[in-house]
Order: C-alpha cells, then sequence, then structure tokens
C-alpha cells in the first residue's frame, strides 16, 4: 500500500534511503510507466524503497492564467504509482512558497532529509527551483557532494514518435483516441462517483449517471460512445456520453460527464464508475428547445450503438 504525504518539512520519510522519480506524471503515460518501472527495480536492487515525487496543483496549472487539461485527477495517478509498485508518494502542495524554493533548497529538504535519496531520476529536460534554476548538472553536481546519483530517463519512442503528456492531450482534443490509447499504454478514461443531477435527461428517456469534473479539466469535450466500468469491473458496459456544460439548458458552469447506459437498469447513485472513451461523435451545441435535443440525442444514441458494434435499430426512433 502506497504511503502518501503532502509536506517539503516533516521527518524522514524512508530510513532505509529510496530511489525517486520527479515530474508531473499527468497521466502516467508509457514514458512515465517505463520511469516508474526502472526507480521500481532500481531499489529493490538497492534495498531502499521506490518514491515519487509530484505537485499538485500541477507548477504549469499554477503558473497558467488559463484553465490547464490534465489526463487524470490526483487520485486517478496514486492508484497508477501504487499499481506501479511505488511505496511512498511526496506530493508536494505547488504554491508561492513551493514555487519561491531555491533549487539547493529543495535538494537538501526534499531529497535528502524527507527521502533520504540515493538515486535521483528525472528527465533530461528537468527543470526545478525557483525560475527553474535547477537542471540534471545542478542535481549531478549536489548528488556528488551528499551522497547521491543522479541519473536520466531517455524518451521512450513509440513508431519514431516521443511519448509525451502533451502529445496525448493533442491527440484526445482532435477525437483521436485509437492513436492516444498506444502513447498512454491504455484507453483514455475518466473515473469518478455517480452523483445527482437534475434528472433531465430522465423526462427525455435518456436517464444519465452524472459524474462532476470540479476544477479539473478535461482534455475532451463533446458527445462520445463509450464503454463503462463499475466499481472494479473492466469497461465493457456500452453507452453514450456528454461532456460539457449543456448549453441548451444552460444548468452547470463546470463540465459535467454524462453517461447513458444502453439497456440498463439499477441504481448508480454514489457508485465509483469508469468511462472509456471509444469515439467522438460530434460537438457540444446549442439547440432550439427540448424538442430538438431529444431528436439530437435519439440519433447519438443510434451512432453510438452502430460504433460499438450493437444493432442500432434497436435505438429509440
Amino acid at each position: 500500500m502506497i504511503k502518501l504525504s503532502r509536506d517539503v518539512a516533516g521527518p524522514c520519510l524512508a530510513p532505509r534511503g529510496s530511489v525517486v522519480a520527479i515530474g508531473a506524471f499527468d497521466g502516467l503515460h508509457r514514458g512515465h510507466q517505463a520511469l516508474l518501472a526502472e526507480v521500481r527495480e532500481r531499489a529493490a536492487a538497492l534495498d531502499c524503497e521506490p518514491a515519487v515525487i509530484s505537485f499538485e496543483p500541477l507548477p504549469r496549472a499554477y503558473f497558467s492564467p488559463q484553465p490547464v487539461p490534465r489526463l487524470s485527477s490526483v487520485r486517478e495517478k496514486l492508484v497508477g504509482f501504487d499499481a506501479a509498485g511505488i511505496s511512498q508518494a511526496l506530493l508536494l502542495r505547488f504554491n508561492a512558497e513551493l514555487a519561491a524554493m531555491t533549487p539547493e533548497a529543495f535538494v537538501r529538504q526534499v531529497l535528502v532529509e524527507r527521502l533520504a535519496a540515493r538515486e535521483v531520476w528525472v528527465g533530461g529536460d528537468f527543470r526545478f527551483g525557483h525560475k527553474r534554476a535547477g537542471d540534471v548538472a545542478l542535481l549531478e553536481r549536489m548528488g556528488g557532494e551528499l551522497g547521491f546519483v543522479a541519473r536520466t530517463m531517455p524518451p521512450v519512442l513509440l513508431h519514431d514518435e516521443r511519448v509525451s503528456a502533451t502529445r496525448v492531450r493533442e491527440l484526445l482534443a482532435a477525437g483521436d483516441f485509437a492513436a492516444a490509447a498506444p502513447l498512454l499504454g491504455r484507453p483514455f478514461v475518466i473515473e469518478g462517483k455517480v452523483e445527482y443531477g437534475n434528472q433531465l435527461g430522465r423526462t427525455l428517456g435518456y436517464p444519465t449517471a452524472n459524474i462532476h469534473l470540479h476544477s479539473r479539466v478535461s482534455p475532451v469535450q463533446g458527445i462520445f460512445a463509450v464503454r463503462v466500468g463499475l466499481g472494479d469491473s473492466e469497461c465493457a458496459w456500452p453507452g453514450v456520453a456528454s461532456l460539457g456544460v449543456r448549453p441548451t439548458v444552460n444548468q452547470v458552469t463546470q463540465p459535467l460527464l454524462e453517461v447513458h447506459l444502453f439497456d440498463f437498469e439499477g441504481d448508480l447513485y454514489g457508485r465509483r464508475m469508469a468511462v472509456e472513451f471509444v469515439a467522438k461523435l460530434r460537438d457540444e451545441q446549442k439547440f432550439d428547445g427540448l424538442d430538438a435535443l431529444k431528436a439530437q440525442m435519439d440519433h447519438d444514441a443510434r451512432s453510438a450503438r452502430s460504433v460499438l458494434g450493437m444493432n442500432p435499430v434497436l435505438a429509440r426512433a
């Protein structure tokens, strides 16, 4: 079971020492997976703890004046760390104080005092500390002084393309889920707990399970064919989903994920749901009234059934 800590200051989290990876780890794509596997193997060889340092909010989101899309929630990231065999996660609160910390102070207080690092793994372009003044060369120099080794992870390539969170977000925004999946190492999924809505979908003949994204900004918006997993089950139940701000009824200001499960009966409130995005059907749009919206929903349901290999004739006419 992974142990989570949030603060720069505090007792040493790894008295036996640690092998540490540092990064944003948004999406835990195949490049991240390769890095975490290396950390786990090196920690086993050195008989110490595999650890990660990450940040919430993400630094790029902290400094950006605009909302920044992200591939995974905090919970999804931590679940991914645990599945990768990481035993310590130092999820630092990225705030003004941390942004002002010098690279030298970060190395001494976080890497050495907090995690007793024996090896530190980063990407070759890694920068850290106040005004991004720290780099791999500084890690190597201070490591020689303080007793750890700085190592860089080469880029992971897939069909001669560098795997990166930026590239994955671009593909998802374009609705190219088939191209994004190999870079992620899995289909793109959004997870969450089903919450109560205003039950408008039910009155239109399409009851939906609602997942509020709150402050998270999704890289995808629109109407989609999806497969759904409930609890720990795999994403197998077919459905159609909307992710956006519902412009026709204009009843939400933050993006809402609404999922209609085909031919499903039962109560989903309070249950955890994983929604796998299979294909984008169209962009979100505003309709002239509920009748026009209902007609489009019928069309979307038929399209989704067809994409998912179901008989579209069974959809509501």
